[in-house]
């Protein structure tokens, strides 16, 4: 499993599956019996993983040894740079036969990877990897285990590599897939013509106007003496995410995770963004809003934070998008860039779901989904009637109703500066009381939604490794792998304790 720490930089993690190389050298063909398949994520007898990240032996059911995990190294680095998961990447021309363009069975993409020596889509040099680093990648998934290298040997390679890399960007060196990669560097003027989403890093500047004077400190006391405190019921959390670019060219979703906020270990809050006519909106909002969230002291309970945040994350950006279109004097026509948003707070025993948009959470309660959310999309009436009394049009095209000339589906987000103020940021939002009966909560942007129904995300979460990290990407696989046709992002909190190591039957 991939983990990212604070500072976006990557570690590789098992989640209590994993078993120590000492223990593997008594592993011979004589007591070697696998049994089961290679699944999303079921824990059978002697086979735990991913058939996408299963060596080509261990397909075979030969023995597992170190170079098998070497295999599943190589892809893991892999799918980190290109942000693809594995084979379902359908813009490489080598991609074409595999299980979203073929539909492809499992023992069809096992026949592929063992005899037709498949592998994902090597990431390009543009991925900010060096020429080495691919080369190792493409040892590491070498067909003969004996050509892959030791972990010994990858460690020797890896520390000049990752040394060389931090003298040339500096102290402040990090993996930030989100962020755009072109600075605020100085161009001449062939690169003015350029676009200015793209000299842009839109997440730095949420993260830097979000930094309001603090009143941190005494506005989540507030919030903490507003709920519940005294009840005997407190949820204990654990939590995941994943993310993909799926069909799509370029990822415009983000999302942030923040657990024990400022902190405090009653208060948590987890976001995604959905993206669209760009992906400014959502890079700068999954810096500014949580930012803005943690310093509304003026904010007398979580509800009220969240309002606010949500209100002050969008006029930042569209304030913040002016400046930099009078600033730099770039034109570009209908380029007004906007994202939906949905956040989760909870405060000691309360759960406050706000959106603004199409993103979605629903709420696992005794093994049955309850839906905290509502889409905002001008198909519902009531929507549609709430722009239209704001000033704004509403027109049916193609196949749906849409808002303005910008043809937008959603009726609120954050940006769309062109749309407001009939396209509101302003959040709608449930409070939850949480419970014993309580499992988990999944959010997802519309990538998740738009192949798969809550009870189809419950029955997949029952089916998997009770592990947050590993259900997220489960489900985001699943829904590249039914036809999604959108970025997609998962986050998945467990609200009580769960075995990693739990039999799935």
């Amino acid at each position: 499993m991939m983990q990212l720490d604070e500072n976006l930089c990557p570690h590789l993690a098992d989640f209590g599956l994993a078993e120590y190389q000492k223990n593997l050298k008594g592993v011979s063909l004589e007591n070697w019996r696998s049994s089961g398949k290679p699944t999303g994520g079921f824990h059978k007898k002697n086979m735990v993983g991913t058939l996408i990240y299963m060596a080509p032996e261990i397909l075979r059911k030969e023995i597992h040894t170190e170079k098998s995990d070497v295999y599943s190294f190589g892809i893991s680095i892999n799918e980190l740079l290109t942000g693809v998961v594995p084979y379902t990447d359908l813009r490489a021309e080598a991609q074409a036969h595999t299980v979203l363009e073929m539909n492809y069975t499992e023992q069809q993409l096992t026949a592929s990877v063992v005899s037709g020596k498949l592998r994902p889509a090597l990431a390009g040099l543009g991925s900010g990897a060096s020429a080495s680093i691919l080369s190792l990648i493409q040892r590491c998934w070498d067909d003969n285990p004996q050509n892959r290298p030791s972990f010994t040997d990858i460690l020797l390679e890896l520390d000049p590599i990752l040394e060389s890399r931090k003298k040339s960007i500096g102290k402040d060196f990090s993996l930030d897939k989100y962020s755009i990669s072109h600075g605020d560097q100085p161009a001449d003027s062939a690169k003015n013509l350029t676009t200015y989403q793209e000299i842009i890093n839109w997440s730095t500047q949420g993260e830097i106007l979000s930094k309001a004077p603090p009143a941190v400190d005494s506005s989540l006391r507030i919030w903490l003496d507003c709920s519940n405190v005294g009840l005997a019921y407190r949820p204990i959390l654990s939590w995941g995410s994943f993310a993909t670019c799926g069909k799509r060219e370029t990822m415009e979703d983000t999302h942030f995770l923040m657990p024990h906020m400022c902190n405090e270990k009653d208060i948590h809050a987890f976001g995604i963004f959905d993206g669209h006519r760009g992906a400014a909106a959502a890079e700068f909002s999954a810096r500014a809003l949580p930012g803005f969230l943690q310093s509304t002291g003026s904010a007398s309970s979580p509800r009220n934070a969240l309002v606010e945040a949500f209100v002050s994350t969008d006029a930042a950006f569209r304030n913040e998008l002016d400046t930099h279109r009078k600033s730099r004097r770039v034109v570009q026509k209908d380029w007004h860039p906007g994202c939906t948003a949905i956040v989760a707070l909870i405060v000691t025993n309360k759960l406050f779901v706000a959106n603004a948009g199409d993103c979605k959470t629903i709420l696992c309660r005794a093994g049955k989904a309850f839906p905290l959310s509502k889409d905002h999309v001008a198909n519902y009436i009531e929507e549609r009637e709430r722009v239209l009394s704001a000033g704004g049009q509403v027109k049916w095209q193609i196949d749906t109703w849409r808002v303005g000339h910008a043809a937008l589906q959603v009726t609120r987000s954050i940006g769309d500066d062109d749309l407001k103020p009939a396209v509101t940021a302003e959040p709608e939002i449930t409070e939850t009381v949480l419970s014993a009966e309580d499992e988990f909560l999944v959010m997802g942007s519309d990538g998740l939604w738009d192949v798969m129904s809550s009870a189809d995300v419950i029955s997949i979460i029952k089916d998997t490794v009770k592990e947050p990290g590993m259900c997220s990407k489960r489900l985001a696989t699943e829904a590249a792998e039914r036809g999604s046709k959108d970025n997609i992002t998962v986050i998945v909190v467990f609200l009580r304790p769960v075995s990693t190591a739990e039999r799935i039957y």
